[in-house]
């Protein structure tokens, strides 16, 4: 970790304040005129980037599509593409524990979640109770999280390549105002009450507040581990209406959608693997889910 982040980590900054030190944090460094590399780890924050960078060099992605936790590995091209990075941003060990042992000693590295910066949730039992002392690591979906991803990759990206600095800014701010849009759309015409939804395991919980979603319950703490049959015969039973929507990052399998009829399932990837552009995917993600719900 460069030392004087080390200096700032464990103060309770808000982004804000981090926007405004920024100068200060990063003023010692003598920046290229030419286009430095800043490298990010996983999809939705290279996406998130890309929002900030579009006229300019984009950002090196690290993980590929569907690695964005604790899976997928990184090669010895993408070492050096570390060690030869100006900086290198990741969300931190919570979330990709598979880049940790690079990346927690990378004196270039900057993890963000090691900033008070982000509406932050633990994480949620398979019956929707949180459990104290964790933390829910997808934060990109909260709109207002990703908003403010972006303006603080505007600050990193400016301090690597100073020349577009003017062009980063606007490009967050231009970010912020499209979000602010999809959000306001896809609420218009929604019900005052959150929509009631399962999901195979709980990673949308920080689309719930903007999207009006409510977790009655998950099939499991993973995706990659079968469900209990106590945990069906609970979601059965507490189902709330006849009909219930599942939220699944894969295809769930014909059996299983057999135990919890009657049921509609919609197919969601919370690494957005499946866009191109961070609003538009997160506009139909939302979309996609209410409409299963219907």
């Amino acid at each position: 970790m460069i030392s004087f982040f080390k200096n700032f980590i464990n103060l309770p900054i808000t982004l804000q304040r981090l926007l405004s030190i920024g100068v200060i944090v990063f003023g010692s460094l003598m920046m290229s005129a030419q286009a430095a590399t800043v490298s990010v780890s996983n999809y939705p924050l290279f996406l998130l980037s890309q929002a900030v960078t579009e006229g300019a060099p984009a950002a090196k992605q690290l993980l590929q599509a569907g690695e964005v936790g604790h899976h997928g590995s990184i090669s010895p091209g993408d070492i050096k593409a570390i060690q030869d990075s100006k900086f290198v941003v990741w969300f931190g060990e919570p979330l990709e524990n598979n880049l940790a042992t690079t990346l927690n000693s990378a004196p270039n590295a900057i993890a963000l979640f090691k900033f008070k910066a982000f509406n932050r949730y633990p994480l949620r039992d398979v019956k929707g109770k949180p459990i104290a002392g964790t933390l829910d690591p997808h934060i990109w979906l909260d709109p207002e999280n990703a908003k403010a991803i972006t303006r603080a990759l505007a600050v990193i990206h400016s301090h690597a390549n100073p020349q577009y600095k003017k062009l980063y800014h606007a490009n967050a701010q231009k970010f912020a105002e499209r979000m602010n849009r999809a959000v306001a759309a896809g609420n218009k015409n929604s019900p005052k009450q959150a929509l009631p939804y399962w999901a195979y395991h709980d990673a949308y919980q920080y689309m719930e507040d903007s999207a009006k979603l409510q977790l009655i319950g998950s099939l499991s703490t993973d995706h990659h581990l079968a469900p209990k049959a106590s945990q069906l015969r609970w979601l059965n039973e507490q189902r709330p209406t006849k009909q219930m929507c599942l939220v699944s990052p894969s295809l769930p399998a014909k059996g299983l959608l057999a135990k919890l009829q009657p049921v509609k399932s919609t197919v969601q990837a919370e690494d957005m693997s499946n866009s191109k552009d961070f609003v538009s995917g997160w506009q139909a993600m939302a979309q996609q889910i209410r409409q299963c719900i219907g």
